[in-house]
C-alpha cells in the first residue's frame, strides 16, 4: 500500500547536504580521477588502504564488553571468543575512567556500571587471566589513564612470559574529544597532552606493534555532531596531536604509523560511506602536505567502527537489529579495518548474551554470506557516491580552516568552538525528530501500542561491594615503602620533566593503585575546570 510519509520530505544528508533526484558526471564537479579513483592501497587511499582490504581476510570483529568485576568480563570475553571474535574489546567503568579506585567514596553507585572496574595489576590479572594475549589484540576505551591501563596490561603480560614486543593492541587515549564531547578527562589539556605524546614515545621503544592512540569521532557523534562535524573535528584532533608530539621531540613518521582512528556509523548508509572515503583521502593529503611524511603507513587512516549507540531506542528494541545491520554495512562498504556491532537491547542496559551474540552473527553474514567482501570499495564510481564523499570532504575542510583560524584543536575546545557547534547540530537533530521530519521507527511513527517485556542485563550490588573489599584489601595487605618511594619519584618526574611512563611503570608493578597514581599527577596538574 502506498505510503505518504516520504513525499514533502526535504532529501538532505543527516549533514544538510542536499541529495538530488539522480546523479550522473556533471555532478563530480572538478574531476580529478588521480584523486578520486586512485586504486586502494595507493595515495590517497580514497578507495582503502590496502590492495586487497577484505579479499584477504575480513575485518577484525572485536565486540566491545566489559562490565562488574574483573572476572565476569574475562567470562564474557571467553563467552566472545568461543563464538567466534577476533579481537577483544573491553570497556571500563566510570571510576577507573577518572582516576578513581573502587573503594574510593566517588566511586559508590559506579562500580562496574557500564564497564569493567579495574584497580590494580590484581584486578588486570583477574582480566586477562586465561587470554592468549600473544595471539589476539585487545581495544581499550579509556583515555585520562589509558597509559595506566597500558601498562598494567604490559605488565601483567610480561608475568606470564609473552614479550611486550608481540603484544598487539589499542588505547583510545584521546583526551581532547573529552573536553568536546564526554567529560571523562581529569588534568587540563596541556598536561594530557604531555602525557599522550610520553605515550608515542614510550610505545616506540617498549610495544611497537601498539595503536598509541584510536583519535575518537565516536562520541562527538554520540554527543550529538553531524557526519561532516565528526570527521572535522576528529582530524582536528589528530593534527593536534601530531603537532604536540613533533613539539615534544619526535620524528613524524617514527610514531605516526601507529595512529589510528575510531569512527561512528549511523542510519543514512551512502553519507556514512561517503564520510569514511572523505576522511582517508583528507588524512593522507595532511600527513603528506602539512607534516611531510614520507612512510606511506604515516598516511594511512586505519579505524575502528562502531555501530551508533545513540541511534538505538528503547522503543521496539528488536528493530534494532536492522539499524545496527545497515550500519555495520556502511563501516564494511568503507572500509573498516575493525568493526564492534552493538546488541538490539543496549539502549534498556548492558547487552545480555543473546544479544551480544546476534551482534556478532550479524558481522559474520555481512563477511560471509552479502558478498560484499569480494570486491574493493563495492561502491566506488558510482556518481552519487563520489559526488557525497566530495561534498562531505569539502564541508569537512571549511571546518578544519575555521579551526586554524582559532588557533588550533587545543584554542578551538578551550573557546568552546567545537562544543557549540555539536550542541547546535543536535539541537536541530532533536528538532527535526519532534516536527517528524525525520522519521524514527517506533519513536515518532510506527508505533506499538502493545510493547511487551524485555529481558534486561542484571547488574549485582554484591559485585562491587566485592570490588571495593578487594581494593581496600591490597592496599592493606601490601608493602608500603616502595609504593611511597615510586610514587615520589613518579611526582618527581611530573615536576621536573621526563617521560611519565617508566616511574609509572614502576608505581604499578609495586601494587600502587591506578587512584594513587592518578591523585599524584593530580597534585602536580591540577584538575580541570570548564569555563563555560
Amino acid at each position: 500500500m502506498y505510503c505518504g510519509r516520504m513525499q514533502d520530505r526535504q532529501r538532505t544528508t543527516d549533514s544538510g547536504i542536499e541529495i538530488r533526484p539522480f546523479y550522473e558526471s556533471g555532478d563530480l564537479g572538478d574531476f580529478d580521477p588521480d584523486k578520486m579513483l586512485a586504486s586502494p592501497g595507493n595515495y590517497p587511499y580514497t578507495r582503502g588502504i590496502y590492495p586487497d582490504m577484505y579479499r584477504g581476510r575480513p575485518w577484525t570483529m572485536r565486540q566491545y564488553a566489559g562490565f562488574g568485576t574483573a572476572e565476569a568480563t574475562n567470562e564474557r570475553f571467553k563467552f566472545l571468543l568461543s563464538a567466534g571474535q577476533t579481537g577483544l574489546s573491553c570497556a571500563f567503568d566510570l571510576p577507573t575512567q577518572m582516576g578513581y579506585d573502587s573503594d574510593h567514596p566517588r566511586s559508590e553507585g559506579e562500580v562496574g556500571k557500564v564497564g569493567v572496574a579495574i584497580s590494580s595489576i590484581e584486578d588486570m590479572r583477574l582480566l586477562l587471566n586465561g587470554l592468549p594475549l600473544d595471539q589476539v589484540t585487545t581495544s581499550m576505551t579509556i583515555n585520562s589513564t589509558a597509559s595506566t591501563m597500558l601498562l598494567l596490561y604490559q605488565l601483567v603480560a610480561e608475568d606470564s612470559g609473552t614479550d611486550p614486543k608481540k603484544l598487539g593492541g589499542t588505547i583510545q587515549n584521546d583526551i581532547l574529544k573529552e573536553y568536546v564531547a564526554r567529560g571523562t578527562y581529569i588534568y587540563p589539556p596541556r598536561p594530557s597532552m604531555r602525557i599522550i605524546t610520553d605515550v608515542f614515545s614510550y610505545c616506540k621503544e617498549n610495544l611497537p606493534s601498539w595503536n598509541t592512540i584510536s583519535i575518537s569521532g565516536y562520541h562527538i557523534r554520540e554527543a550529538g555532531s553531524t557526519a561532516v562535524q565528526e570527521i572535522a573535528f576528529t582530524i582536528a584532533n589528530g593534527i593536534a596531536y601530531v603537532e604536540a608530539a613533533i613539539e615534544a621531540g619526535l620524528t613524524v613518521d617514527d610514531f605516526a604509523p601507529r595512529l589510528s582512528f575510531f569512527f561512528n556509523a549511523h542510519n543514512n548508509l551512502f553519507e556514512e560511506v561517503a564520510k569514511y572515503r572523505a576522511a582517508r583521502r583528507m588524512w593522507s593529503k595532511i600527513m603528506k602536505e602539512r607534516f611531510g611524511a614520507k612512510d606511506p603507513k604515516s598516511m594511512l587512516l586505519r579505524f575502528h567502527t562502531q555501530t551508533g549507540g545513540s541511534t538505538l531506542a528503547a522503543q521496539q528494541p528488536e528493530v534494532n537489529l536492522i539499524r545496527v545491520a545497515i550500519q555495520a554495512l556502511a563501516a564494511v562498504l568503507g572500509g573498516t579495518q575493525s568493526l564492534h556491532t552493538n546488541g538490539f537491547d543496549e539502549a534498556l542496559g548492558l547487552p545480555t548474551e543473546k544479544a551480544a551474540k546476534l551482534a556478532l552473527r550479524t558481522q559474520q553474514v555481512i563477511a560471509y554470506e552479502s558478498g560484499v567482501v569480494d570486491t574493493v570499495d563495492p561502491l566506488g564510481g558510482s556518481y552519487f557516491v563520489e559526488s557525497l564523499t566530495n561534498e562531505v570532504e569539502a564541508a569537512a575542510w571549511d571546518y578544519l580552516d575555521q579551526i586554524d583560524k582559532i588557533g588550533g584543536a587545543v584554542s578551538a575546545i578551550e573557546a568552546g568552538y567545537m562544543q557549540d557547534e555539536i550542541e547546535q547540530a543536535a539541537y536541530e537533530y532533536t528538532k527535526n525528530i519532534d516536527s517528524k521530519r525525520k522519521i524514527v521507527v517506533g519513536v515518532n511513527d510506527f508505533l506499538d501500542p502493545n510493547p511487551g517485556d524485555q529481558e534486561v542485563f542484571p547488574i549485582d550490588p554484591a559485585q562491587q561491594l566485592l570490588q571495593a573489599k578487594r581494593v581496600a584489601q591490597l592496599k592493606a595487605e601490601r608493602s608500603q615503602e616502595p609504593v611511597t618511594v615510586a610514587l615520589a619519584e613518579l611526582e618527581r618526574v611530573a615536576t621536573d620533566g621526563g617521560n611519565l611512563m617508566y616511574p609509572m611503570k614502576k608505581a604499578l608493578a609495586e601494587r600502587a593503585t591506578l587512584g594513587e597514581v592518578a591523585d599524584t599527577l593530580r597534585k602536580v596538574f591540577g584538575t580541570y575546570q570548564p569555563t563555560r
